[in-house]
């Protein structure tokens, strides 16, 4: 079974309230997606609303290569 991570941002909180563009939207794509593959799962979410993509500082970024640098020295 492979694990995978999903990674939802929005630039702003307007954004994030909208259905289209929403992380939700994006994190029920990303699932479909998933889901139609054999032996996927989903490991974990991390979410980043209201963060610019044109900065790295992003909380669930960090958290996302934080842990994959975790599994990598297991």
């Amino acid at each position: 079974m492979k694990n995978c991570a999903i990674y939802t941002r929005v630039s702003t909180d307007n954004q994030a309230e909208k259905e289209f563009s929403s992380c939700e939207a994006q994190e029920q794509k990303i699932r479909s997606f998933i889901a139609s593959q054999n032996d996927w799962q989903v490991f974990k979410v991390y979410n980043d609303a209201g963060f610019s993509g044109a900065i790295l500082e992003r909380p669930a970024l960090q958290e996302l290569l934080a842990d994959l640098k975790k599994e990598k020295t297991r």
